[in-house]
């Protein structure tokens, strides 16, 4: 029964900046850490959803907007039994920047009424038909109003990369083709197991966990653009359909099937 309860719907719309558009709702599953290349815009429209982003735990609620930063972990579950109902915006990078990741990270929920109103016109606007002028338009005031909160929330963060970041760049240059850990730590200078420690403390999961979760997030975007699943696996770095299937559906809760068609 409550499968028959668990619905998902995700399609790519022909509006620049958006990469991603998902509804879904939620009973039983409960996302792993993982992460996304996008920012991530998020209203819930029912129920709750309680998250941990940078070793801390959040609140996702009706009337905030939530906005989780690229390449930062997190996971996300139903604050009670009776689940959740969200609608996300997955926003290209350059739509905020990158500079303004260590803000997000301090502060993901966003209290601002008139942002959350603009959010859900935007949804609108995107499942109708011929809706792509408002639909451009929303996005420009949201962009606009997210700048301004992450600009005064701004932190100075030392410009000095970690041996972590530097870990995590080499793991998205090879989503694909992956590597292994002897050759990243013959790369980088420094001992396996330095490497594992000093990746898992400052991003919560280890190099392993944070690939599979970036081959996930490449999957994603290539089903959305019509390819069948057994090119996605390939495409995205796993060793077969069922690989594929396997985490797609750990991580999202759904089948790659389910997550086109939204079928239940």
């Amino acid at each position: 029964m409550a499968a028959e309860r668990e619905l998902v719907k995700a399609w790519r719309p022909a509006i620049k900046g958006i990469a991603e558009v998902l509804h879904a709702r939620f009973t039983e599953h409960a996302y792993p850490m993982h992460v996304h290349d996008s920012w991530t815009v998020l209203i819930i429209d029912d129920g709750a959803v309680r998250y941990d982003l940078d070793g801390h735990e959040h609140g996702a609620l009706s009337k905030l907007v939530t906005l989780l930063p690229p390449y930062v972990p997190h996971n996300g579950r139903a604050a009670d039994a009776h689940g959740f109902r969200k609608r996300v915006i997955y926003l290209d990078r350059a739509e905020l920047g990158e500079e303004l990741i260590g803000p997000a990270v301090d502060h993901p929920a966003v209290v601002d009424p008139e942002l959350r109103r603009c959010i859900d016109r935007l949804h609108g606007a995107l499942i109708s038909p011929g809706g792509e002028l408002e639909a451009e338009s929303r996005l420009a005031v949201i962009r606009e109003r997210f700048l301004r909160h992450l600009s005064r929330m701004r932190r100075d963060d030392p410009a000095d990369p970690r041996l972590a970041r530097q870990l995590r760049e080499l793991l998205d240059s090879r989503v694909r083709d992956g590597i292994s850990l002897d050759e990243a730590a013959r790369l980088l200078g420094r001992h396996p197991t330095h490497l594992i420690r000093a990746f898992s403390r400052e991003f919560a999961m280890a190099p392993h966990q944070y690939l599979i979760s970036r081959r996930v997030d490449r999957a994603r975007h290539l089903l959305l653009q019509g390819l069948p699943a057994s090119t996605v696996a390939v495409e995205a770095g796993f060793y077969d359909q069922p690989h594929l299937t396997r985490h797609f559906k750990r991580i999202l809760g759904v089948s790659p099937a389910r997550y086109v068609t939204g079928r239940t």
